[in-house]
């Protein structure tokens, strides 16, 4: 066994307890890179909104299975509502609730993003033009069920009914499989009611970007074959999956090196959903099919609930990364507004791009954000 996977094996008996924190600003903050359990995630987003009044807010989205809230934390200049002409960004993470690595990813950005407010040119110029959301647990009572140290297994993917989140949205090819979950359907409420740009959807158990689509319609669906399915914005989610994959130190190399997955390889360190593997119900598709919203899903390791000790180095390999994907919506493509002969904002007007299947629809106030290529603009100085 190599010193990687002997160091990796070793690593998943080391047995960490999630930190309970008191409640009081500076006993939470800074946020620690550690596991938090749900108690000390809601208190830590709290601590964050009381520290931070003028550029947070705090709020749920709705219930889990079990009746726990859905916290979501906004960071944005005088949050509250949305603001024509400043495009919404989202970060969900552990919808796999024994995938844990982005639900303390989102708590330290939050704190990154908030403690360098008004010190660091970038991330001031990020929050004062971004509407920034993150719900870093989209499934709390899986993750009760989840054991720190548990790389490999499926105890706690599923929430407390037993249902897998990411096979219960609605499907264009399979329609309504299962009975729609709380927590499907509050994720589904809140991004019909926010007009989302982009999004990114925190995983785990392997290294890799997935983007759209992930499922295939049924005459091409063949046993053991697995095929490359394009939507027809395939160039965009090619170009944003690699802005994060390049920008992780190991990510863009395409060799996970995941003890259970040996053999994968991803060119780029990224991949098509149905060219990995197909999935019926899959939250990303649902965001391109129903919303503008632009979405992939981020593979952040191989282990899926690592030891405590190694928060940090994921923080580190992450961080980058997840600030240049919140950018991409004012990088990447085209804006504007919408208004009738009176200068009323027209809400609902459909943005149609020639050899674009995809429309995108202004919201209530008139606003739009269309995501194209060929020219992905950077902006260094930010």
């Amino acid at each position: 066994m190599s010193p990687r996977c002997l160091t990796f094996w070793l690593g998943m008996l080391i047995n960490f307890c999630p930190i309970g924190q008191a409640r009081g600003s500076s006993a939470i903050l800074p946020v620690q890179a550690a596991h938090h359990n749900n108690t000390a995630l809601h208190q830590t987003l709290e601590a964050l909104a009381a520290s931070y009044p003028k550029i947070t807010r705090l709020y749920s989205i709705g219930k889990s299975y079990q009746g726990k809230n859905l916290w979501v934390l906004e960071i944005t200049r005088n949050p509250g509502k949305h603001t024509a002409g400043k495009p919404e960004f989202k970060y969900l993470a552990n919808m796999h609730g024994n995938e844990v690595v982005g639900r303390e990813l989102l708590l330290l950005l939050a704190d990154f993003l908030c403690s360098n407010y008004g010190r660091i040119n970038r991330i001031t110029k990020l929050i004062d033009t971004t509407r920034i959301h993150l719900l870093p647990s989209m499934n709390p009572d899986g993750w009760e069920s989840s054991k720190e140290g548990d790389c490999t297994s499926v105890r706690g993917r599923f929430n407390a009914n037993g249902v897998d989140l990411n096979r219960n949205f609605p499907d264009p090819y399979d329609g309504q499989r299962n009975e729609l979950q709380p927590e499907t359907r509050a994720v589904m409420s809140w991004i019909h009611q926010e007009p989302f740009v982009l999004s990114a959807n925190l995983h785990g158990g392997t290294l890799v970007v997935n983007y759209p689509f992930d499922n295939l319609p049924k005459e091409l669906k063949k046993v053991g074959e697995r095929i490359y399915y394009s939507s027809p914005d395939d160039d965009i989610f090619v170009k944003i999956a690699k802005v994060y994959s390049m920008a992780h130190p190991t990510m863009h190399k395409g060799y996970p090196q995941c003890p259970i997955q040996r053999r994968e390889r991803f060119k780029d360190g990224i991949t098509n959903g149905a060219a990995w593997y197909p999935i019926s119900g899959g939250m990303q598709d649902y965001n391109y099919y129903k919303t503008n919203c632009f979405e992939i899903t981020l593979e952040l390791g191989c282990c899926k609930y690592p030891p405590a000790m190694y928060i940090k180095p994921y923080w580190y390999a992450n961080r980058e990364a997840l600030l240049k994907y919140i950018d991409l919506v004012h990088t990447t493509g085209i804006r504007g507004f919408i208004f009738d002969r009176k200068r009323r904002p027209l809400e609902g007007a459909k943005i149609v791009i020639d050899c674009r299947a995809k429309k995108i629809k202004t919201s209530k106030d008139g606003d739009f954000w269309r995501l194209l290529v060929p020219e992905l603009l950077t902006n260094e100085d930010l």
